[in-house]
């Protein structure tokens, strides 16, 4: 038995033998008989095979055998490669992608096409052929190695492209149900949702990561969709950026105010976002809730920001008289000009928010801020002489209150 080299992986084949390369000629009248064979017969014990309709088991894929065999045999008689010799198996492969065939199974019926070919070598080998029958089985393997890579990579590719494609088309219905472009129903419907929904608004702090910006941003959407598919699951729809966004999920039967999933949600967010992220969850009883429903939880998120509250879940009454206070009228530019004096002083604007926050205790608002007392009174003194505001009355105390909260819904 002759000595056969090893292939080179990253050179070119050593060339075979004539005794192989006549062993592999005599195969090349059963070339239709085995396409035949294995398309009908040999691939049937494959998970999902016999589900496929018939003309694509006769015509598609009884091709690509016929493809891959007379590759084979080109190959045994010239071993230099040519330029589009994969180019059938990467279309069937992206083929199978966008029809859902699972990777495994079409992967098995190229190892399975290895196998029917080897035994038909094997039959054809005549005593005394044992050497060339095993140049040839080398030669096949190194082949089928560079093949299934190029399915793979070519079927991961299309299901990738496949999966962004959706996930885009969700995020346009998403979009369109949010700022009114596209029919509240008809957009639920196409995004499979049914029944009572949570809307669920999230406010995501901006970490400083060492990466680049584009790239910690893809990150951290990433790690918010993980943690929204754990707690909402997968039938939840998202609208995320970087900073956050908006989610409609399913109504749970055990949830009906969303207030269990916006506390799970909080918690794990925090994990992996930091303790700054900020949301709010508020039901839809139908379809044409949802965009009311979305500007609400948006609003009491911006709310609970302005008027300093901690981050985490935010619930409507936590906010409910600085949601009040905070809604449009055509008073509102009027009241939010009365810290036009100070706009230019974000020092004092911040001291005055946390202040009213902490009711007026200036030590808190000192331990809170990191100043000392009379630092505190210094800065809201010039805030009165500024503005004219006297905090410390009731009045002054709901106009100054009504100012931040305008401000920060401008």
């Amino acid at each position: 038995m002759p000595d056969i080299p090893p292939p080179e992986r990253h050179g070119a084949y050593p060339a075979l033998s004539p005794a192989a390369q006549a062993l592999a000629a005599r195969c090349e009248s059963r070339v239709n008989e085995l396409a035949r064979h294995m398309a009908r017969e040999t691939f049937e014990q494959l998970p999902g095979y016999t589900e496929l309709p018939a003309d694509v088991k006769d015509v598609e894929i009884a091709a690509t055998v016929r493809n891959g065999l007379r590759l084979f045999l080109r190959r045994v008689r010239d071993t230099r490669g040519r330029a589009g010799d994969y180019s059938l198996f990467r279309e069937r492969a992206a083929q199978r992608a966008e029809e859902g065939m699972p990777l495994h199974t079409l992967l098995r019926s190229h190892s399975t096409g290895v196998y029917v070919l080897w035994q038909a070598l094997r039959d054809e080998a005549a005593d005394g052929e044992e050497g060339a029958l095993i140049e040839l089985v080398d030669f096949l393997l190194h082949g089928h190695e560079a093949i299934i890579g190029a399915v793979a990579e070519t079927y991961l590719d299309e299901q990738a492209a496949l999966f962004a494609e959706h996930r885009e088309h969700h995020r346009s219905l998403v979009r369109g149900l949010l700022d009114g472009s596209l029919p509240p129903a008809r957009a639920l419907a196409e995004l499979g949702l049914e029944g009572p929904c949570v809307v669920v608004h999230l406010h995501v702090p901006q970490n400083d990561e060492p990466s680049a910006p584009a790239v910690a941003d893809r990150r951290r959407v990433r790690r918010v969709q993980t943690v929204l598919d754990r707690v909402l699951g997968t039938e939840a729809v998202s609208l995320l950026s970087a900073e956050g966004g908006h989610v409609i999920a399913p109504q749970r039967a055990d949830d009906a105010d969303g207030i269990r999933a916006g506390e799970e949600l909080s918690a794990r967010l925090r994990q992996v976002c930091g303790a700054g992220v900020r949301l709010a969850a508020v039901t839809a009883a139908g379809p044409q809730d949802v965009p009311a429903g979305a500007r609400t939880a948006t609003d009491i998120v911006r709310v609970a920001r302005a008027c300093g509250r901690p981050a985490g879940l935010h619930r409507m009454d936590d906010v409910l008289l600085e949601y009040h206070l905070s809604r449009r009228d055509e008073s509102s530019d009027r009241i939010a000009a009365l810290l036009d004096p100070v706009g230019d002083r974000p020092e004092l604007i911040e001291t005055l928010r946390v202040h009213l926050e902490h009711r007026h205790d200036r030590r808190s608002t000192a331990h809170h801020l990191g100043l000392h007392p009379n630092t505190v009174d210094n800065r809201l003194a010039r805030v009165a002489e500024l503005t004219g505001l006297d905090i410390a009355s009731s009045r002054g105390n709901a106009l100054a209150m009504a100012a931040l909260l305008l401000r920060g819904s401008g």
